[in-house]
């Protein structure tokens, strides 16, 4: 069953409450996790570089963690080691672990630091990926969007421009998706930059019964069949 939503800057309670009432909203609200105490590791292979002329750090096959939280990739680059206040470009398979056993892949993002601790990660990706294994379930959510935002004090990951999630068997898609990792419970609003073109700003939300079992747990957005290939025509011809 394929539902329109005409309001996509409204909360789907509707949605959570027909489909999702077993399901995404099933995990309970956890509180903010504090690093603050916590130091802030670096690892990475040999070639990489630190020039204490200009400042500036180049590593590679890094990884950084804090408690739980882990970023790696095959690249990153940033102004000095300062984690109190500092942005640093991540290139090539990028990964960052999150809380509540989520975690984010991309061809690149950007980490910022503040008061020595993960603030913020804005990765982007054709596309930037997302997932979380529920709580108490073996099923597992899934996003993916042009460009995923997460906020660290916010426990939210906010997925803009062709953004798509699966609670693990039931699909929403839309312009701009806000998932609230401790909750378990997902936004859906207008694209801040829309002007009422020929932009598609309307929420898709596709419910599958809970009696119906689908493939790989109903994660796998609907693609468009190709037309199929020519043959060849053998017949004589006059």
């Amino acid at each position: 069953m394929a539902l329109t939503c005409p309001k996509p800057g409204a909360l789907l309670t509707a949605w959570a409450l027909l489909a999702l009432a077993d399901a995404a909203l099933a995990g309970s609200s956890a509180p903010l996790p504090d690093f603050s105490s916590l130091p802030v590791q670096v690892e990475a292979s040999g070639g990489s570089e630190v020039d204490f002329h200009t400042n500036e750090v180049i590593l590679k096959n890094v990884v950084i963690s804090q408690g739980n939280m882990r970023v790696s990739a095959e690249h990153a680059r940033a102004t000095g080691l300062n984690f109190a206040n500092s942005r640093w470009n991540f290139e090539g398979n990028v990964r960052i672990d999150a809380e509540q056993r989520g975690n984010l892949r991309s061809d690149q993002a950007v980490v910022e630091f503040k008061d020595n601790h993960i603030a913020r990660a804005t990765i982007t990706g054709r596309p930037a990926e997302f997932e979380q294994r529920r709580a108490n379930s073996d099923q597992i959510a899934r996003g993916h969007a042009d460009q995923i935002l997460y906020d660290v004090s916010e426990g939210t990951v906010r997925l803009t421009n062709d953004a798509w999630l699966c609670d693990g068997q039931n699909q929403i898609s839309g312009p701009v998706l806000v998932y609230n990792i401790r909750e378990q419970r997902i936004q859906a609003l207008t694209a801040p930059d829309a002007t009422g073109g020929g932009a598609d700003q309307r929420v898709h939300i596709s419910i599958v019964p809970r009696a119906v079992k689908t493939e790989s747990g109903g994660c796998e957005p609907t693609k468009p069949q190709s037309p199929p290939a020519a043959t060849p025509d053998n017949s004589p011809h006059p």
